[in-house]
């Protein structure tokens, strides 16, 4: 098999015209260029350079040999740049999913300051629930899936069965809790209540994601079950948007994160229970093993918002 370092000596002969000076391009010895050009000859099988008063030139096989390995080497230069640009985050991609709240209030903020940094990185994301996202990310599709969930034996309700996310080949990285709060209508008579128990709802309607795709409603129907009420569901849909649309018209009560209760609409008010409904967690998958400099760089950035993210929490959810 021909050397590709040879190739390039040979290269360095054919443009130089002589031994001394290929030898002085290349910072070798005239004795080391002269081994690996016969080394080269050995490995091709045929005569590759001819003596002349002036120095040496190629031959037939020679000329052949020089205009094959400019291909190769040509090639092989942009390939080691390309590599030189992933390894700096001069290039790439980096493929992500979210959850849908995390899709609208966290996840912007990071695209932002990754752009910032790493302008040259191509970026693409879709809005995509664990039990869709990990498939994904597991089979090489996407780079890093951030998810409200993180217990490989926890099931999940969908289509009338019951599945459990595989975590199989992944690692979740532990970014933050996210807070669960109760949204009550502002003109409701607990609204500023000095405390809010789960047992002073037990009356109410609730407005619930469903246990198809989302994992926020089993959060709050396990603690509801442990402090003795047993919800009476009134209305299910994972667009926490159309959820708090219904509350402030008076519809019923609902259970929101503190990142949708961040972006509060008019006519809702939001309180935290005594004690405090159990936080989601929220999680950033990557695949187990190696991790590419920008899902690296990625999960960083992350991490470094996270904490960003949990010193800016406001108390949105205390009694007025």
């Amino acid at each position: 098999m021909l050397d590709v370092r040879r190739l390039r000596v040979l290269r360095a002969v054919a443009r130089q015209g002589s031994l001394s000076a290929a030898a002085a391009s290349l910072g070798y010895t005239q004795p080391a260029i002269s081994r690996q050009i016969s080394v080269l000859e050995g490995e091709a099988g045929v005569q590759l350079l001819r003596r002349v008063p002036q120095g040496v030139v190629l031959t037939d096989a020679g000329r052949l040999l020089v205009d094959r390995a400019e291909e190769v080497i040509l090639r092989l230069d942009r390939i080691e740049d390309e590599l030189r640009a992933y390894a700096g985050l001069d290039g790439g991609t980096l493929r992500l999913a979210a959850f849908a709240s995390a899709a609208a209030s966290v996840l912007p903020l990071a695209l932002v300051r990754f752009r910032e940094r790493h302008p040259n990185v191509e970026l693409s994301v879709i809005v995509l629930d664990p039990l869709d996202s990990l498939p994904l990310l597991r089979a090489g599709e996407l780079d890093i899936a951030l998810c409200n969930y993180d217990d490989p034996n926890r099931p999940v309700e969908r289509a009338g069965s019951t599945v459990v996310p595989s975590w199989a080949a992944l690692e979740p990285v532990a970014l933050f809790d996210d807070p669960m709060y109760v949204a009550l209508p502002a003109g409701h008579p607990l609204a500023d209540a000095p405390r809010l128990r789960l047992a002073d709802l037990a009356s109410e309607d609730w407005m619930l994601t469903t246990t198809a795709t989302c994992p926020d409603s089993e959060i709050f129907t396990a603690a509801a079950r442990m402090a003795g009420l047993d919800p009476r569901v009134a209305f299910q849909y994972d667009d926490y948007a159309a959820l708090l649309g219904f509350v402030a018209a008076g519809a019923g009560i609902a259970v929101i994160p503190d990142m949708v209760a961040r972006d509060l609409r008019a006519g809702v008010v939001v309180r935290e229970t005594e004690p405090p409904l159990p936080a989601r967690p929220v999680v950033a998958a990557v695949a187990a093993g190696y991790r590419p400099p920008a899902v690296t760089a990625m999960l960083n950035l992350l991490l470094e918002l996270a904490g960003e993210w949990v010193a800016g929490r406001v108390t949105v959810a205390r009694a007025p």
